[in-house]
């Protein structure tokens, strides 16, 4: 971002466009993006949307930003204490599918469209460690133990298999589909018993 909003007003204003810009995204792909169309569809000028985003680069790394910061909104609400390894898996799966249900078409663009900065393919990023230390506690509650350094595998397996099935579902318009969510919470829930 160009600046940081400060105030409440400000605050609303860069909300207001992420997203728009993540409906339009969503709606006409990344050959449809553009920044008269988002600050239009926010109801800014396009002098005001400028003020926070130079160019639609940085305001797609904003939209990106936002659904990595979603993702792990919902990591840090599940809680794999006192829960079986069924119920723990249905209400993440559940809760993933209900973050990648708001602007569905949306992962589509920014997986396979939208030019991404470095940062987003850092594997090493600050968002994959804390994503990836989420899965590898709930490995290390259900294997009922201290976390070790073999959860990490274990963590990327389910990281990837949640992520991969729910962006795929995205993708190809069957998020609402309860065969899918069925499917994944039984695929990761037998994963995760036999650890």
């Amino acid at each position: 971002m160009r600046k940081e909003p400060r105030q409440a007003r400000s605050r609303a204003t860069v909300e207001t466009i992420i997203q728009a810009g993540a409906r339009i995204l969503s709606d006409e792909g990344w050959a449809g993006f553009t920044t008269n169309k988002v600050a239009d569809n926010a109801g800014v000028s396009i002098g005001s949307l400028y003020q926070y985003f130079p160019d639609k680069l940085s305001l797609v790394d904003a939209i990106r930003r936002r659904h990595l910061d979603d993702c792990l909104a919902v990591m840090r609400k599940s809680q794999a204490k006192e829960l079986s390894s069924v119920q723990f898996v249905a209400n993440l799966v559940d809760a993933m599918i209900a973050a990648h249900s708001v602007y569905p078409g949306l992962h589509r663009v920014l997986l396979d469209e939208a030019p991404s900065s470095d940062d987003h393919r850092n594997p090493h990023s600050e968002f994959e460690v804390e994503y990836l230390a989420y899965y590898s506690k709930a490995v290390a509650i259900h294997r009922k133990r201290p976390p070790n350094s073999a959860d990490q595998t274990a963590a990327l397996i389910i990281s990837d298999t949640i992520d991969g099935v729910i962006h795929n579902a995205a993708r190809r318009g069957t998020l609402a589909d309860p065969t899918v969510r069925k499917e994944l919470v039984r695929l990761i829930s037998l994963y995760l018993v036999a650890l």
